[in-house]
């Protein structure tokens, strides 16, 4: 039954790889409920994120514009008062608003009305995994006051969800849902998961670049049975909200996008979880499935997170607002080979004060080695740091920076990268060459056909006097 406008409802979790998820290819089988939403509805197979950090990431889905945009560039940064955000423009146009979950972008607890971004109805807290663990879930309410939910954490945030959506049922209604996990829980390091969700992962998989770079540091092994069977529960959750939309006649009604904040490369890549240029960090699992989204499609284009929001809002016959440099993909889903940018930008802070490119099939990335990632939002000189071929490298393991071979490849994505900082409002900046490197190619010493082959050994080598097995 149509009731006109639709419902809107964000999944966000924190800290989720794009990976975990079937339609991904992932072999476990941990993500059912979002396959078939993905599958209900449009698939973003190469979405990113504009910032691997998560107040960043969080400022930016919030406000549809760049972290650098925003002010909040990195962690510890509340959201200026006077910023709009998609509750403001979903109130304006008479929706019913609500957030549930990790807010992270306050600067105290429990968050005040006036930093909660315009959100009307609350059960939040600024730093989720600062006031509950796996089985103490404690937020606070509209009137700053504790509550207590039952149930593993993921658990009870879903249960809350579906509350909100049986409360308003009668009325339009915009809901942001803002999970803890897959994160660690930070003053144990650990991943706790509901009792037998970790043996049933641990051991089971590994991302191929977890796999190889872990053997020089990191906690991949030691982590990724409770990172996975955190997941496992969320999905679970997934799918009970989604059961409850359908009890209620409002799942066909109804918007429901999920994503993520950022991934994870488990200290594989520097001295903790994310804030790196690479894929485990900046792609992220995004589909949404409601009226607007065709069933079935699947977007290939890279796609950056801080194109939800006029996303949402177009989706839902909202303007989508000037300001916002996100721009709706809404087009690309009526007609898959619409204009579309052909890279995504991101900015990277705390670790470093870098920038990013992506295209489907190159990275680039650049350094500011005389800025601090910590107290400074941007720099105007940068220097090459990373080149990745991501349709021979997906994983990221052979940096080509300063390669003469591929000098055009990046000169190309340095324009680019100079042109989407000046979209986002940055200053004007120059980026140095990686130092200039002789590759040590591999060479061929014979060819098979018609050469003497004397003395090259390729492998395992009959014994002389023996026939060569079939």
């Amino acid at each position: 039954m149509s009731r006109g406008r639709p419902n809107v409802i964000v999944v966000f979790t924190d800290q989720q790889r794009w990976d975990t998820t079937g339609v991904q290819g992932n072999p476990l089988g941990l993500t059912p409920n979002f396959d078939r939403l993905a599958r209900a509805g449009v698939h973003v197979s190469r979405a990113t994120t504009p910032q691997p950090v998560c107040a960043p990431a969080r400022a930016a889905l919030q406000t549809g514009r760049y972290p650098t945009a925003t002010g909040v560039y990195r962690n510890g940064i509340p959201l200026p008062g006077d910023a709009r955000t998609l509750a403001h423009h979903f109130a304006d146009a008479g929706y019913t608003t609500g957030y549930i979950g990790k807010w992270h972008l306050a600067d105290r607890e429990p968050v005040p009305a006036e930093q909660r971004g315009g959100y009307r109805h609350w059960l939040g807290s600024n730093g989720l995994e600062h006031t509950s663990d796996a089985y103490l879930t404690v937020m606070y309410d509209e009137a700053g006051d504790p509550v207590r939910l039952p149930g593993f954490r993921s658990d009870a945030l879903f249960d809350a969800a579906v509350r909100f959506a049986a409360d308003h049922h009668a009325e339009p209604f915009y809901l942001f849902l803002s999970l803890i996990e897959p994160h660690h829980q930070n003053e144990l390091d650990c991943y706790p998961a509901p009792e037998g969700y970790a043996e049933r992962y641990q051991g089971r998989w590994m991302p191929p670049d977890l796999a190889a770079l872990s053997g020089q540091g990191g906690t991949p092994h030691q982590h990724m049975g409770g990172y996975l069977g955190q997941i496992k529960r969320v999905d679970e959750g997934l799918g009970r909200l989604l059961d409850a939309l359908r009890s209620m006649d409002l799942l066909d009604d109804t918007i429901v996008a999920y994503t993520s904040d950022h991934g994870s490369h488990f200290k594989t890549r520097n001295s903790e979880y994310k804030r790196s240029c690479h894929d485990a960090s900046l792609r992220v699992p995004l589909a949404v499935r409601g009226p607007g989204f065709h069933p079935g499609r699947v977007l290939d284009q890279p796609i950056s997170t801080l194109d939800l929001p006029p996303t949402l809002l177009a989706a839902a016959g909202v303007e989508v607002p000037a300001e916002m440099q996100g721009r709706s993909f809404l087009p690309l889903v009526a007609d898959p080979g619409a204009d579309w940018q052909e890279e995504v930008y991101a900015q990277v802070s705390e670790s470093e004060c870098g920038r990013v490119v992506r295209t489907a099939r190159w990275k680039y990335h650049v350094v500011a080695p005389d800025a601090d990632g910590w107290d400074d939002a941007a720099a105007t000189r940068y220097v090459e740091t990373a080149l990745y071929d991501l349709a021979h490298d997906p994983y990221e393991l052979d940096n080509l920076a300063g390669l003469a071979s591929h000098r055009a490849v990046a000169e190309d994505l340095r324009a680019r990268l100079l042109r989407r900082a000046a979209e986002a409002g940055e200053p004007p900046a120059t980026i140095e060459r990686a130092p200039e490197r002789v590759p040590h190619q591999r060479r061929v010493d014979a060819a098979v056909h018609g050469f003497d082959l004397t003395g090259v050994r390729f492998g395992h080598q009959p014994r002389a006097g023996r026939p060569p097995r079939a």
